[in-house]
């Protein structure tokens, strides 16, 4: 990736989101996905109702050009795309369960399904239960097929912005996702995959009748939603295939976390909880590990030792390399 090829990039496709937004009196994710869906479309600005103006078409495309230009490959689409939703979340306020999934965590993930794919040879189904902008999923995706895997990403998410904004991006990147507009606690119309991900949105679940379908309900209030995902997600899961999921490193000393912990005892194996570097978040409260279960099947087991570990820095080189290391040694002595 080139810095600078990234910077102009990210400067031009900027004019033009502002652009189309004054000149559509839109807000800034709006304008964003306008913006994608024009370039998907043969870098055309799409005119409806003489809107906008024939000025700001010939602007507009005329940055299309210069974008265009650049050559970017589809990690370059996928860095500047983040970079620009960095922005725009800074211009338009959004709730913590909206945010970018980091593209640090999401190396991680990608580091821990190589690690678990027993041959590039299997051709994988990734679905990301609660996916949002897209970014961990397409994060996943695209350095997984950038190390010869051949992937493919299956998302759900009931906000119908940031699933657009999902869409537009796969196919700036030529990702050909398949993304469901639904409650992810809803059936899914998705066959079993090998691997479900999610960057779990923390809070309770209005639907209490929906709840009460999981084992993980709560009878005395509204339950944690990112346990019913949690539940609901490995039910999708093919025969010892597994489950990563991002979630509060407090979960299992919350009020509900004994409902989890039943659940996870009677239908899943707990293989590891790997805690996430400090520095990440901006207070102990925000803390995040990323939970490591299997389904059960014939060739999947209870780890003899449930992988504890506590990862202290990502901008070291040297603890990201010990990590790497602490990871195999487990997984060849218990998985």
């Amino acid at each position: 990736m080139n810095p600078e090829k990234i910077e102009t990039a990210f400067s031009v496709m900027e004019k033009a989101i502002i652009t189309l937004q004054q000149s559509l009196g839109t807000s800034f994710f709006d304008a964003y996905i306008e913006n994608a869906e024009n370039l998907v479309d043969d870098a055309k600005v799409r005119v409806i109702d003489q809107q906008p103006d024939a000025v700001t078409v010939a602007k507009v495309e005329a940055l299309y050009q210069e974008l265009l230009a650049l050559d970017l490959t589809k990690e370059d689409w996928r860095k500047l795309t983040q970079l620009i939703l960095l922005k725009g979340s800074k211009k338009e306020a959004l709730q913590p369960n909206h945010q970018l999934t980091p593209d640090s965590i999401g190396f991680l993930f990608v580091f821990l399904i190589e690690q678990l794919t027993l041959s590039k040879e299997q051709s994988l189904e990734i679905l990301d239960i609660s996916v949002g902008m897209g970014n961990l999923l397409l994060t996943t995706l695209i350095n997984l097929q950038a190390a010869n895997y051949s992937v493919k990403g299956i998302g759900v998410d009931n906000d119908e912005t940031l699933l657009a904004i999902a869409a537009s991006d796969s196919l700036l990147m030529g990702e050909n996702l398949q993304l469901f507009h639904q409650d992810s606690l809803q059936d899914l119309l998705v066959d079993p995959v090998d691997y479900v991900i999610g960057d779990l949105p923390v809070g309770y679940y209005p639907n209490d009748q929906q709840a009460e379908k999981f084992t993980t309900h709560s009878e005395k209030e509204h339950s944690y939603a990112h346990h019913l995902l949690m539940e609901q997600a490995m039910n999708y899961v093919k025969p010892n295939g597994f489950g990563l999921f991002l979630v509060p490193s407090n979960f299992l000393e919350t009020e509900q976390g004994p409902l989890l912990q039943k659940w996870m005892k009677d239908n899943v194996f707990l293989q590891g909880i790997i805690q996430l570097p400090d520095e990440l978040f901006q207070s102990e409260h925000s803390r995040k590990s990323i939970l490591l279960l299997q389904q059960k099947g014939e060739t999947a087991k209870q780890a003899e030792k449930v992988l504890l570990v506590h990862l202290p820095s990502l901008k070291e080189p040297s603890q990201v390399t010990d990590f790497f290391k602490k990871f195999e040694d487990w997984k060849s002595s218990n998985l």
